[in-house]
């Protein structure tokens, strides 16, 4: 069964429609976010349990859970065939090589759903995977958000290849500057793990690589903040060429 904490994770998950075990409420005195969800829950039909707040902590191993616990069946991730399936003409994907942080991948999670991101692409072994950790950092953006479990992030990369996207890897030592690559197609960003960047597998596989530009003693940026720039410039990008103005 999956924990997933917060007022905002369960609230999301909710109106997702995921099948949802229970919630589990801290006793005592509740702000107008928690009644709203209790009341939500319980027009969705899902059961509300009122817990002692010691027995959540004890549950999630901490007390950064705003008194608020929902049980779901674990979210099994889906498949890259179907995603690329699903995908549109100009679909913008995020392919991860090495995350191992759950809040790094909850973070880009949140940021390729904000920047309407077809879907997120994560490897299955040595990667953090769709934990209650990721789920809280995506502050509900993994319940919206599709995503495809792979075996090797190298092999699919030659897969949407054949599917038609272009690869732009991000990687500090590259000359090109992310501001001088074109976004506005098929494309997938290809962010590597935290401190090792990408596998040189994986960088030779991409069509670009980019970098962000940095000044003063620390020089590189965390992956998620990283992607979060990258995304929003393809955000950019994207609206120019349609006209959109915000």
């Amino acid at each position: 069964m999956e924990r997933l904490t917060g007022i905002h994770a369960s609230r999301e998950a909710l109106a997702s429609g995921r099948a949802l075990e229970r919630i589990l409420v801290a006793r005592g005195r509740h702000g107008e976010r928690v009644e709203e969800l209790v009341r939500l829950a319980r027009e969705a039909g899902v059961p509300v349990r009122f817990e002692d707040r010691v027995q959540l902590d004890r549950m999630v191993g901490s007390q950064d859970h705003q008194g608020v616990v929902a049980l779901v069946a674990a979210r099994p991730a889906g498949r890259l065939e179907d995603l690329i399936a699903g995908a549109e003409a100009d679909a913008l994907l995020v392919l991860l090589d090495g995350i191992e942080d759950p809040r790094n991948l909850g973070a880009i999670a949140r940021s390729a759903l904000a920047a309407g991101a077809a879907g997120l692409v994560i490897a299955e072994r040595r990667a953090a995977g769709l934990t209650a950790t990721a789920s809280r950092a995506a502050a509900g953006a993994l319940e919206h958000l599709r995503v495809a479990r792979v075996k090797n992030i190298a092999r699919a990369m030659e897969e949407l290849k054949e599917a038609g996207w272009w690869l732009v890897g991000l990687d500090e030592r590259a000359e090109k500057l992310h501001t001088e690559q074109d976004f506005t197609g098929k494309i997938a960003l290809v962010m590597g793990g935290e401190g090792k960047g990408l596998h040189e597998l994986v960088r030779k596989r991409c069509d670009f690589v980019v970098a962000i530009p940095t000044s003063g003693p620390v020089r590189s940026l965390n992956v998620s903040v990283a992607a979060a720039v990258v995304l929003f410039e393809a955000v950019r990008q994207r609206r120019a060429k349609s006209g959109q103005k915000r």
